[in-house]
């Protein structure tokens, strides 16, 4: 069995679906945003603050580097931006069967109110703003994530429970494509 990789936007569920695949299967989860804090010590605000967004994204394809030498069959949870460099494309199949988690604008914006850490939507001052900054978003990166992905899974109506179950159906069918 190869790494299942998942990929989509922030609120996608990537997070969730990540820690109930860990307790079905007691794979190890590496979360590319949080290895990234921790190796830098700095949150990822600060980081895209501090040093821009091409430096962040420097560091994500360095990780992935690392994650596709070493090997290790795990759940990697990428940053919702991990795919749009083409490098990190290559990187992700190299790694194992890659899982788009898409859901809705609105969906989206549902599952992140009230969070205040997304640097992305940081200045948006309405749910109108935000919505549009989502929608314009992901008008961008759908395609990105489709081209990237192995596996399409809808997330608007599903549980994080029924995510991980689809996709451990998958896997136990062959996973990659």
């Amino acid at each position: 069995m190869y790494s299942i990789i998942l990929t989509g936007y922030m609120g996608s569920g990537k997070s969730g679906v990540s820690a109930c695949l860990r307790e079905l299967t007691g794979m190890e989860v590496i979360d590319t945003d949080i290895a990234i804090e921790e190796a830098s010590g700095r949150r990822i605000s600060e980081i895209f603050a501090t040093d821009g967004e091409t430096f962040f994204r420097e560091m994500e394809t360095d990780l992935l580097r690392a994650l596709a030498e070493d090997g290790t069959k795990r759940i990697i949870s990428t940053g919702g931006g991990m795919p749009l460099r083409e490098i990190n494309r290559s990187l992700l199949k190299e790694c194992g069967t890659v899982y788009y988690l898409s859901a809705k604008e609105t969906t989206i914006y549902e599952r992140l109110a009230g969070d205040t850490t997304r640097p992305l939507l940081a200045g948006c001052a309405s749910a109108e703003e935000k919505i549009g900054k989502i929608a314009e978003m992901m008008k961008m990166r759908d395609p990105i994530y489709r081209d990237c992905a192995d596996h399409i899974i809808e997330t608007d109506d599903l549980s994080i429970g029924e995510v991980a179950e689809t996709i451990l159906k998958i896997e136990k069918e062959g996973g990659k494509k």
